[in-house]
């Protein structure tokens, strides 16, 4: 097998000659391929831990992983499916406690992130980008880097609202796993820039589109619901323009959008501390409110959290 430092050497070479010349595609395949063998063993056999080095090393010095995202639009099928393998193999490596990648990634190579995600701008490549930012947003050092880019976080909320249905929903999971996967930096980030965050985010929630509104709703829900955002919670159900936005959601023509606001609408309701502009909405609202919720979604009898939540709901608001 030829030596680590030469393959990735030999890649770089045609990384950027590939386009329209399936002779260099095909090349360039081949060492993907050999790379590949390094990394994960072959047929099936583990793979050398000092061989795995050599390689890292010769990626970080020939800023490869870089080089290979920005050309991934040169590569066919198989060439895309190759670097996401290998891009995701080397972030996971570690030495102890170390991530070595995570770590060139952070300190040397930040651009390396701002490609990814700026990946979902060309749907040739942004499923494969997609899912290596989705790996990167596992290491929390990395979702720090893009929740604290104004030019990158806010980007999302964009890239969430594309007419491709597979890239708006692509981009959809990498920001709800950057507002999910590390509770106390999202907590933080939330309530440093709540104003800012729920602007946008209200955005979402007023969205034409059907998708991006119904994510949207329920992804909020979880948000409010998690302890770790106990502030944030706080603050969203004080503002009677939120509660308002809620109400006119519960009627929506969209069953599973009713069901969404349903689970937001319950937090207002809940807190024993509501704003006296919170509590007249809902005092005023009372007998239609009643009314509504009586009839609203009986047909999900089986689903007991769901009926013990809103007779709660009910008596709650009865007893306003």
């Amino acid at each position: 097998m030829p030596k680590a430092a030469d393959l990735v050497k030999k890649a770089i070479e045609l990384v950027d000659k590939q386009e329209g010349n399936k002779k260099r595609q095909e090349e360039f395949d081949k060492q993907l391929q050999q790379m590949k063998l390094i990394l994960f063993g072959a047929d099936g056999g583990a793979a050398s831990t000092e061989a795995c080095a050599q390689l890292a090393a010769a990626v970080e010095a020939n800023h490869a992983l870089f080089e290979f995202i920005l050309n991934l639009n040169q590569m066919d099928f198989e060439g895309k499916k190759d670097v996401v393998q290998i891009f995701n193999r080397l972030l996971k490596r570690e030495i102890g406690d170390r991530t070595p990648t995570v770590d060139y990634i952070c300190t040397v190579k930040p651009e390396i992130l701002t490609k990814l995600c700026q990946g979902y701008e060309d749907p040739a490549i942004a499923l494969s980008t997609g899912m290596m930012l989705r790996e990167c947003i596992k290491f929390e050092p990395l979702a720090k880097i893009i929740m604290h880019s104004d030019e990158l976080f806010y980007k999302f909320f964009e890239h969430v609202q594309l007419s491709q249905f597979d890239l708006a929903s692509d981009a959809f999971s990498s920001f709800k796993d950057l507002m999910t996967k590390h509770k106390v930096l999202a907590a933080t980030f939330l309530e440093s820039n709540y104003d800012k965050f729920m602007e946008h985010y209200d955005t979402l929630l007023k969205s034409e589109n059907y998708v991006t509104k119904r994510q949207s709703l329920k992804l909020l829900g979880e948000l409010l619901l998690d302890r770790a955002n106990f502030t944030t919670m706080t603050k969203y159900i004080s503002n009677k323009n939120n509660l308002k936005l809620m109400m006119t959601l519960l009627g929506d023509k969209s069953r599973n959008i009713q069901f969404e606001a349903f689970h937001v609408f319950k937090v207002f309701v809940a807190n024993p501390n509501k704003e006296p502009e919170i509590l007249s909405i809902l005092q005023r609202n009372r007998e239609a409110l009643l009314e509504f919720l009586a009839d609203f979604h009986n047909d999900r009898a089986e689903d007991e959290q769901f009926v013990d939540e809103k007779e709660y709901l009910m008596k709650q608001i009865r007893e306003l």
